[in-house]
């Protein structure tokens, strides 16, 4: 007898070329996949490239718990004009030749080091009454973007480039926009500047190291080694506790019944903090993840088949 195919469930790290959209990665590896559910974890901008973790089959259910607050990139800004998208893709706005030397940029650059208030670019992804902040934009509005907190851990300056640029690399929490610490980092020291280029090189546990280009991926469906390259669940889930569903439990877990935390309790390695996300393993493979409330366990998301 035919053994039943099991549904896809992981993550795939892509190296996202410049020039394409988040979702156009996504509708191409859709459709590599044969039509599998797929979606992205943090888009990145067209023009820019990078790690741009996919969400397979069920690990979408997983973004809510993802360790993404830490991304690096590396990213050239171009001093002597600001433009409207506060990237290369703009309109210019103003312009400047009072370019900064190596020494003005290493003393502006703890100013943008640690945790501050960014204020969001109109031309962005993010909604204000039902419409994306670009849409407004375009259409010639304006919108009261409020600042919100954002940490740079690590901000170097990695060298002078031509046409008076300045390569830098990036480690910062999520939510934080690089093209407006181009911008800023201008006007902070007196000469217009935009984003020239952008490259993310890490995504929470993903890097460019193990990064998987179009092609390849194209050429890994040919061969029909695509699902090869997906990693399981857990891949995004290391900072999460994980232990095995307590004996006699599992017909429990299958069946959403209450699960008693004093099972759990006499596991070493179950988080003891009520509320505290874990993940829940079953038959070799992450079934769940759950959480305790008060006397008992609540599954909140469901993996497994």
């Amino acid at each position: 007898m035919t053994q039943p195919v099991q549904p896809l469930c992981g993550f795939l790290n892509v190296l996202k070329p410049p020039g394409m959209s988040s979702a156009h990665v996504v509708s191409v590896v859709r459709r590599l996949l044969g039509g599998a559910k797929v979606g992205h974890a943090g888009t990145l901008d067209p023009e820019a490239s990078g790690v741009l973790p996919l969400m397979v089959g069920k690990a979408a259910r997983l973004f809510d718990y993802m360790q993404d607050k830490e991304k690096a990139y590396v990213t050239e800004v171009a001093f002597g004009v600001a433009t409207d998208t506060q990237d290369a893709q703009g309109v210019p706005v103003a312009t400047g030749e009072n370019y900064p030397d190596e020494t003005a940029l290493l003393s502006a650059l703890p100013a943008f080091t640690g945790t501050m208030m960014q204020t969001p670019p109109m031309y962005s992804a993010l909604k204000q009454d039902g419409k994306r902040l670009y849409q407004l934009a375009r259409d010639g509005k304006e919108a009261d973007v409020p600042a919100r907190q954002v940490t740079v851990y690590e901000l170097a300056l990695r060298g002078l480039t031509v046409h008076h640029g300045a390569l830098l690399s990036v480690r910062c929490s999520k939510g934080f926009y690089v093209r407006t610490l181009c911008h800023d980092l201008g006007a902070f020291l007196g000469c217009p500047a935009h984003m020239r280029f952008l490259l993310r090189t890490q995504s929470g546990p993903f890097t460019l190291e193990t990064a998987h280009t179009l092609e390849a991926l194209r050429e890994a469906a040919d061969r029909g080694t695509l699902p090869d390259l997906l990693l399981p669940p857990e891949a995004a889930l290391a900072h999460l506790p994980m232990t095995n569903v307590p004996q006699g439990l599992e017909k429990a877990v299958r069946n959403g019944g209450r699960l008693p935390w004093k099972c759990f309790a006499a596991l070493h390695d179950t988080p003891a903090a009520e509320g505290t996300p874990f993940g829940l393993w079953m038959d070799g493979a992450l079934c769940a993840i759950a959480q305790r409330q008060q006397a008992l366990v609540k599954v909140r998301t469901w993996l497994a088949d």
